[in-house]
């Protein structure tokens, strides 16, 4: 399904060897979200919550001017238009494909990708108990 080139990307990078790329392609009404990881943590579950988040800078430890998750409505988690689906880690690299209608890829250019370092309970108030930030990108116009 992707067509074309992708209207924004964030070159995500992050603890030891963690990087990757995720693109935002335009579709009608939202945003197909691809992710490449690669270099992600190999112990525990292999589940790991990615995220759209409001703040524009991955500078400092821990990602900490990253902000909430990018939120358009006013939800609880996961209802965010940042909620996104969890990477499945294999050997420690991950694809993601997601077509969503909670933004489209101008919307989020300027914001960041967070991964963090557990899975997203979908319950827990505000972020899913999903762990530390393990890896941020700033998302950028293409």
């Amino acid at each position: 399904m992707e067509r074309g080139r992708p209207k924004a990307l964030a070159c995500v990078r992050g603890e030891g060897t963690l990087c990757g790329c995720v693109k935002f392609y335009a579709i009608p009404g939202g945003s197909l979200v691809v992710a490449e990881v690669a270099g992600l943590p190999e112990e525990g579950p292999g589940f790991f919550a990615v995220h759209i988040h409001e703040g524009g800078s991955c500078c400092g430890e821990g990602f900490p001017e990253t902000g909430g998750h990018y939120d358009t409505t006013g939800a609880e988690h996961p209802g965010h238009a940042g909620d996104l689906p969890p990477l499945m880690s294999c050997h420690g690299r991950a694809y993601l494909a997601v077509k969503t209608c909670r933004f489209t890829p101008e919307e989020v250019v300027g914001r960041t990708v967070v991964i963090h370092s557990h899975p997203d309970d979908f319950h827990t108030q505000p972020a899913g108990n999903s762990g530390r930030k393990i890896a941020c990108g700033v998302i950028r116009a293409v």
